[in-house]
């Protein structure tokens, strides 16, 4: 079977279960975003040098490939969804993660005043677009106003948070802590 399905051809796109949208729907957009965001996050982990950054990126792509999912899916379809253990879902442990992640990498005592201007380095400059990136999914999946999407928004808005201390960590800490 073939990537080039030629099933967009017609600018719309399937959602799981087979639903057809546009690919402008706020939807696509949201789950897009999220895609973008991880995509930016590899590149942020190729680059990193500090071996808990690298560890910490990799776990949240992965946690980011479980809320795509759930953002791929139209709200009619997501008991349907919730009720498989097929797919990767985010939960509440995700965000209990990146508090923990916070409080850690402020534990470092990293040093920073003022505004951060991104480009010290090529990785944290890296992660800096990774947040800049996090923040749109964050708007994105606002954009969905939907009860459902709560633990998503927490989610991207910590995980903006812990990217930005990881840029500045980055810069703070000599390669090979």
């Amino acid at each position: 079977m073939s990537i080039a399905t030629r099933t967009g051809d017609d600018g719309t796109t399937a959602l799981m279960y087979g639903r057809r949208v546009g690919k402008a729907d706020p939807r696509v957009e949201a789950y897009g975003t999220v895609d973008e965001l991880n995509a930016a996050l590899g590149l942020a982990r190729a680059h990193a040098a500090l071996p808990l950054v690298q560890e910490e990126i990799l776990a949240v792509q992965k946690q980011l490939v479980a809320l795509m999912g759930e953002l791929a899916v139209a709200p009619e379809d997501l008991a349907r969804y919730r009720a498989t253990e097929k797919y990767p879902k985010l939960e509440q442990g995700a965000l209990t993660r990146l508090d923990a992640l916070v409080a850690k990498i402020e534990g470092e005592k990293i040093k920073f005043e003022g505004w951060a201007t991104p480009g010290a380095s090529v990785a944290s400059a890296a992660l800096d677009v990774a947040r800049t990136v996090c923040r749109r999914a964050e708007r994105r999946v606002v954009e969905l106003d939907e009860a459902e999407t709560a633990l998503a928004i927490r989610y991207l808005n910590r995980l903006s948070d812990v990217l930005w201390l990881m840029a500045r960590y980055t810069e703070s800490v000599p390669p090979g802590k």
